[in-house]
C-alpha cells in the first residue's frame, strides 16, 4: 500500500511492477490480486536457492513496516478482449499473473478455466486462497509428486484448440515452452497464444561475436566475449551499474538489444543503457551506463 494511504495508479491483470530492493537490485514482480483494488499491490516472492539477489533480498532484507521504492504498473501479458473462452496454465509461482487474470475474469463473469502445476502440494503458493475463491470451481491442481492420474497431462488438455479459446500461459521456462510447443502441434493459432516468462534465459544467436566496451570517464576499454553480457564484463572488471531483471528479456525498451546512435530516437549523449542480452557494434563508447530500466 502507498507510504501516505493515497490510492495506487491503477493495473490491469497481468501487470508487473518493479520494486527497487535494500541491496540495491531492482526486480519485477507480477500482481496477484484483484484489479478492482485501488489500495494495494500483491506479489508472491519465492525464495530460490539459486537466487541471484532478488528473491533473497525480499526474503531476508525486508521485514513488515519497511517502505520500498516501486514504479507504476506496466503490462505486457494483458487479457485478450475478444476472448470467448481462456484457458490459464500456471507452473510454480508462474501462478502470480495467472491468479490476477482469474480475479478479473470472474469479476466480468467471462469462460475461463485455471490449471495450476506444482512440484508438491507443500510447493504450491496461494492453493488455500484459489481453493476459497469465487472461482474455485474452476481451478485444477496438479502436482508432479502424485500419481499419474493426478499429474497435469499437457497434451490432453491442449488437443482441442476452439474457436474464440485463448491460451496464457506462466511459469519456469522449460513448462512455458513445452506447452507452446504442444499447442502449436495442436493447431492453436499464434495469436491466441500468450506468455511470460517466470525467469528466462538469454539465447545466444550465432551472429554473436566479442566486442569492447570503451569507457568515456577514464578511456578504459573493457571487453566483452561473445558468450557474456555488458554488465558481467563490467561487474568484472570492477565497475558496478545498477541492474534490473538480468534476463536479457527487456520489457521496458523497444528493442532487446542497445543500440543508440547519435542523432537518433532516444539518444542522449553522455549515457548507454546496458541490455543484459548483446551489443551490435565493435566498440561501444559509453559514458554514464545505466541498466535498462525505468525510472522509479
Amino acid at each position: 500500500m502507498s507510504a501516505d494511504g493515497a490510492i495506487l495508479p491503477a493495473f490491469s491483470a497481468g501487470s508487473h511492477i518493479d520494486v527497487r530492493l535494500p541491496n540495491g537490485l531492482t526486480r519485477q514482480y507480477s500482481l496477484c490480486n484483484d484489479p478492482a483494488d485501488a489500495h494495494r499491490y500483491v506479489i508472491g516472492v519465492l525464495k530460490d536457492p539459486h537466487s541471484r539477489g532478488g528473491s533473497k533480498a525480499m526474503h531476508e532484507l525486508v521485514q513488515e513496516g519497511d517502505t520500498l521504492a516501486i514504479s507504476a504498473p506496466g503490462n505486457h501479458f494483458e487479457l485478450a478482449r475478444d476472448a470467448e473462452y481462456s484457458v490459464l496454465l500456471a507452473g510454480g509461482i508462474g501462478i502470480t499473473p495467472i491468479l490476477c487474470m482469474a480475479e478479473r475474469l470472474a469479476v466480468l463473469g467471462s469462460a475461463f478455466e485455471l490449471h495450476y502445476a506444482a512440484r508438491s502440494r507443500n510447493r504450491m503458493a496461494f492453493h488455500d486462497r484459489i481453493a476459497r475463491a469465487r472461482f474455485s470451481a474452476a481451478a485444477r491442481f496438479y502436482f508432479d509428486d502424485a500419481p499419474a492420474d493426478q499429474r497435469l497431462d499437457l497434451a490432453r488438455l491442449l488437443e482441442r484448440p476452439a474457436a474464440g479459446r485463448h491460451l496464457y500461459v506462466c511459469g519456469p521456462k522449460g513448462f512455458i515452452d513445452a506447452t507452446l510447443s504442444l499447442a502449436r502441434s495442436a493447431g492453436w493459432d499464434e495469436s491466441r497464444l500468450h506468455h511470460e516468462f517466470f525467469a528466462g534465459e538469454s539465447p545466444g544467436l550465432a551472429s554473436d561475436r566479442a566486442f569492447e566496451v570503451q569507457l568515456a570517464s577514464s578511456g578504459k576499454v573493457i571487453e566483452v566475449a561473445a558468450d557474456q553480457t555488458v554488465t558481467a564484463a563490467l561487474a568484472k572488471a570492477g565497475v558496478e551499474i545498477p541492474t534490473s531483471c538480468e534476463q536479457g528479456r527487456v520489457r521496458h525498451l523497444p528493442h532487446a538489444r542497445t543500440r543508440r546512435a547519435a542523432g537518433s530516437q532516444g539518444h542522449v549523449p553522455d549515457r548507454a543503457g546496458a541490455c543484459c542480452r548483446r551489443g551490435f557494434p565493435a566498440l561501444l563508447l559509453a559514458g554514464q551506463v545505466e541498466a535498462a530500466r525505468p525510472d522509479l
